[in-house]
């Protein structure tokens, strides 16, 4: 049987539809690109904010038209069907199977028994430890969740709702799955989580990030190790310790403060308040002096003042963050947010949006130029469609998400290589350098 698969939402899904599809490699099955030749589809949905909602209900009625060719089963799972489960079953009766995030340990027995092949029901019943895992990103990088679930209770914020309180895992396992993928010869590998810098307390009773990344520098293998989605109210002396004297470590801190008006920080029921996170920025800055630092904001959050927007905007213009994601609140039922009458506008939440993404354009650009004549180590990834130049990223670029660095080189590189380069152009986002 050929198997076809879609994932949607952030990389923490794409681990669990990696870890899916290794399931079914594991046992037989045929993995396709091409939804027309598969017998069955699995989708993988978000359900974090609306617009992952219309795409994740557009994916499931596209792929469903494949039911009247070739495919005999289609099967949903996901944030989505978390959150919506009943409402989908009667909505969409051309789905064969839906299976909540919840329902994850049995997973594979729900599947087996759908398609007629219940050989081991119990197998695969510890998903989050799963051995079998096809890694979808190329050879060069893999994630590595190393938690699941949020504590935090953001009042925007739907996660809680729908994957639960954080659940971390065990640092042992973390382990074995890192030594796995370097001996697969990943040398780059992210740690992911809701809350990474939360990573442990659930079970260890205490923040163990700063150990893990210690751990995870043993494994020889590894070149670059990263952490996203540390949040500032945890971003703790060891913690910075630990990634300014590890050089697989790379120095970049990806910090979602969302705001720094003190008044929509607290709405939104954040742990960490203007000052602090003022701080924090200097203090990444004079104990690590080439740190990247990214964060993203939200505008438009419900009593979002004028005032409150001016600050934010005068922050981002005197902070010069290296990299910037800039959201418009979205209302998600079921939230605290949601209930509070003073909704913005959304033409208001669009322009405050246009505003910053502008000004960030422009210091993202002043930022790149100060690169300039400085030695960059690039991981050489591709060739551009021109034949000739190379695309790769520097310890400043997380994939998909930020920018890339051109390289001129007189000689081939190896794919998959690491190189050392000099920086002499750049671009609004990306650096452009030769060779050395």
């Amino acid at each position: 049987m050929k198997i076809g698969f879609v994932s949607l939402g952030c990389s923490k899904n794409l681990v669990d539809t990696e870890k899916t599809i290794g399931m079914f490699k594991a046992n037989n099955y045929e993995i396709v690109s091409n939804p027309e030749k598969a017998d069955a589809i699995v989708i993988n949905t978000c359900g974090f904010i609306e617009s992952a909602k219309e795409e994740a209900i557009n994916t499931i009625l596209e792929m469903a038209e494949y039911k009247k060719k070739k495919c005999k089963y289609l099967i949903v799972m996901g944030c989505l069907v978390e959150r919506y489960k009943e409402e989908l079953i009667k909505a969409i009766p051309e789905v064969d199977l839906f299976i909540k995030y919840s329902d994850y340990n049995s997973l594979w027995k729900q599947i087996e028994k759908l398609l007629g092949d219940n050989k081991e029901p119990d197998k695969y019943n510890d998903f989050d430890n799963v051995d079998e895992r096809v890694i979808s990103t190329g050879e060069n990088y893999a994630y590595l969740k190393i938690a699941d679930g949020c504590s935090n209770r953001c009042t925007y914020c739907a996660i809680p709702y729908i994957r639960g309180p954080q659940k971390s895992r065990k640092i042992e396992d973390i382990i074995k799955e890192a030594n796995k993928l370097a001996d697969e010869g990943y040398k780059e590998i992210i740690l992911i989580a809701q809350d990474t810098t939360k990573y442990g307390i659930d079970i260890y009773g205490k923040h163990r990030l700063a150990e893990l990344l210690e751990e995870l520098c043993k494994i020889e293998k590894i070149h670059w190790i990263r952490f996203l989605y540390a949040y500032p109210e945890t971003i703790d002396d060891k913690l910075i310790k630990v990634v300014k004297e590890n050089e697989k470590i790379c120095k970049y801190f990806d910090i979602p403060i969302q705001h720094i008006s003190d008044t929509v920080l607290k709405r939104m029921n954040r742990q960490s308040n203007g000052e602090s996170i003022r701080n924090l920025i200097k203090k990444l800055r004079r104990e690590i002096p080439d740190v990247v630092i990214r964060t993203t904001v939200m505008v438009g959050f419900p009593g979002e003042t004028k005032q409150d927007f001016e600050e934010l905007y005068n922050f981002i213009k005197e902070a010069k963050f290296d990299k910037l994601g800039c959201f418009m609140y979205s209302k998600e039922e079921g939230t605290p947010a949601a209930r509070i009458k003073e909704q913005v506008h959304y033409m208001t939440k669009k322009s405050r949006y246009n505003k910053i993404m502008s000004m960030q354009k422009q210091i993202s650009k002043e930022n790149l130029e100060n690169k300039t004549g400085k030695n960059v180590e690039v991981l050489v990834e591709e060739v551009a469609f021109d034949g000739k130049t190379y695309v790769g990223r520097s310890y400043m670029d997380v994939p998909e998400i930020d920018g890339i660095v051109y390289i001129n080189s007189k000689e081939n590189l190896k794919l998959g290589e690491f190189t050392k380069t000099t920086v002499k152009d750049v671009s609004n986002y990306d650096l452009i350098a030769e060779k050395e």
